[in-house]
């Protein structure tokens, strides 16, 4: 059985830094391999926007309002994913969840908190 087990959130003054993980357990390799890794962030009332997103070839892709803070990577060999994250803002206050895969076939980490204070 296939988990995203996600962490690295937390607390943090505006212009901090925080680095997400998530680590695709269960998951072969060639799944992990071949899908595309993102980064979503939602906050209540809101829709969950795309936040950052990293292919296999190494394809990268950014929410404008987070480009230059922003940095996704990923691990094959761990089968892991991360969002480092620089210059927060309160208004990047939110839960983040990494997610592998599409349509059907997609999993999604169960989120962590994101909490920039001004």
């Amino acid at each position: 059985q296939v988990h995203l087990v996600e962490s690295g959130g937390g607390l943090v003054q505006a212009g901090g830094s925080l680095k997400l993980s998530c680590r695709a357990s269960g998951m072969i390799l060639s799944v992990f391999w071949g899908n595309d890794k993102e980064y979503y962030r939602q906050v209540p009332g809101k829709e969950r926007e795309l936040v950052a997103s990293i292919s296999n070839e190494g394809s990268i892709k950014y929410l404008e309002a987070v480009k230059g803070r922003f940095t996704i990577s990923k691990d094959n060999t761990r089968r892991s994913v991360y969002l480092q994250m620089n210059e927060l803002k309160p208004e990047d206050t939110a839960v983040y969840y990494c997610s592998i895969g599409k349509d059907t076939n997609r999993y999604w980490g169960s989120g962590t908190q994101v909490t920039v204070s001004s």
